[in-house]
């Protein structure tokens, strides 16, 4: 299978002031793209296993019988694509606000406000680059943590739910260093729980 950037369901400039138009442009066209390339290069060296779906394909990282440098580049590029694939759904501003969700994780967090703060903690903690994910885990559960690099969620058997960009290239352009700010008003981009 060979995947293909998707132009993203709002403009560039839908979600300013928060994130500005030229960071999405960049983020999506050059970043995005980058990712699909090598993903889309790596898995042509293995047409038996190219028609499995990413997601399985990354579950299942150890046990392919790919060189190591193979593996590394369908963790980095694989997650590259999905993640960010889900990042561009999440931050749609014409999303609908999910009510079932926003119970489950109020069940499992209490108020959204702690939740939104347990999540920051987690993306502000990453330490270099990475993610913060609400993921649901094998069992079904909602799990807030931080993953390295485009590593996702679906290496450890999990689904993910929302997840927040905390690469340098999703924020610097307006937010130079201050990257709790950009956590912080990310939140008015994330339609699906308010």
């Amino acid at each position: 299978m060979k995947y293909e950037l998707l132009p993203l369901k709002y403009g560039y400039g839908a979600l300013e002031p928060v994130i500005d138009e030229e960071t999405m442009l960049i983020h999506h066209t050059k970043h995005h793209q980058g990712y699909i390339t090598k993903l889309n290069d790596v898995l042509e060296k293995h047409a038996e296993e190219a028609n499995r779906p990413l997601e399985d394909l990354l579950e299942n990282l150890d046990s392919l019988s790919w060189s190591e440098a193979d593996k590394t580049a369908l963790r980095n590029n694989g997650g590259g694509h999905l993640n960010h694939s889900l990042f561009w759904k999440i931050m749609n501003p014409a999303a609908a606000k999910d009510e079932n969700l926003v119970k489950e994780i109020e069940s499992v967090f209490g108020p959204l406000e702690e939740f939104r703060k347990k999540f920051g903690e987690e993306a502000g903690a990453r330490f270099g680059s990475g993610w913060a994910w609400l993921a649901r885990s094998e069992k079904g559960e909602l799990k807030i943590y931080s993953l390295p690099n485009q590593d996702s969620p679906y290496l450890k058997g999990h689904t993910p739910v929302l997840g927040l960009d905390v690469w340098e290239h999703a924020y610097y352009l307006k937010y130079q260093n201050r990257r709790p700010e950009y956590i912080e008003n990310w939140w008015k981009t994330v339609k699906l729980i308010d």
